[in-house]
């Protein structure tokens, strides 16, 4: 194995661990149980990573193509705008149902890091950018009177939606589908 396969397969232990640890058990979990979970030492993780800020920051970018990919209809998929801007609020329902759901890591890591300059707050905002624009994007194709307006209460109801099945412990039985359908008809935006 070259030193650079072995290198990527460390970072990508301690990414896989990190971001598995930092969602179930906050991102107050030491440097010493996260190596451990990954299986590296302190002394590999701090050759990949300057501080546990950047292992922290890197675990939730590399999330971002995931949860995207589980959240976003297929693009060119034959929905109406409509239908893709609720798609989203679908799958929120199912995901808050299901045993053990911890809402959205993006949310989480920047409320648990509190300062907007952290690493994490700044990779929390470009997902949560990265939805509000595809929620944008879908209003203007479906002739919303205001888009961007729409867009950033679409991003506030999925977000609430989401503390609220974690604070309640239960799922979301309807509620964030039918408030976002709610904000569509109020938006102009019905077909």
């Amino acid at each position: 194995m070259t030193d650079t396969a072995s290198r990527t397969s460390t970072r990508d232990r301690l990414l896989d661990a990190a971001a598995e640890l930092f969602h179930r058990e906050g991102i107050g979990v030491g440097v010493e149980e996260l190596c451990r979970a990954a299986g590296v030492s302190k002394r590999s993780m701090y050759q990949l990573f300057g501080s546990k800020d950047e292992v922290v920051a890197a675990s939730l970018d590399r999330r971002i193509p995931a949860t995207a990919a589980h959240l976003m209809p297929a693009a060119g998929d034959g929905r109406s705008p409509r239908e893709r801007i609720l798609y989203p609020f679908e799958r929120l329902e199912e995901s808050a149902a299901e045993p053990g759901f911890r809402g959205c890591p993006f949310v989480s890591t920047a409320v648990e890091v509190k300062s907007p300059e952290h690493p994490a707050s700044t990779v929390a905002r470009k997902a949560k950018n990265q939805l509000t624009a595809f929620f944008e994007e879908e209003a203007r194709r479906g002739g919303a009177t205001d888009p961007a307006l729409l867009a950033r209460q679409l991003t506030v109801v999925f977000d609430g939606c989401n503390a609220r099945a974690v604070v309640q412990a239960q799922g979301l039985d309807g509620l964030a589908v039918t408030t976002a359908a709610a904000l569509l008809d109020a938006g102009g935006l019905r077909a």
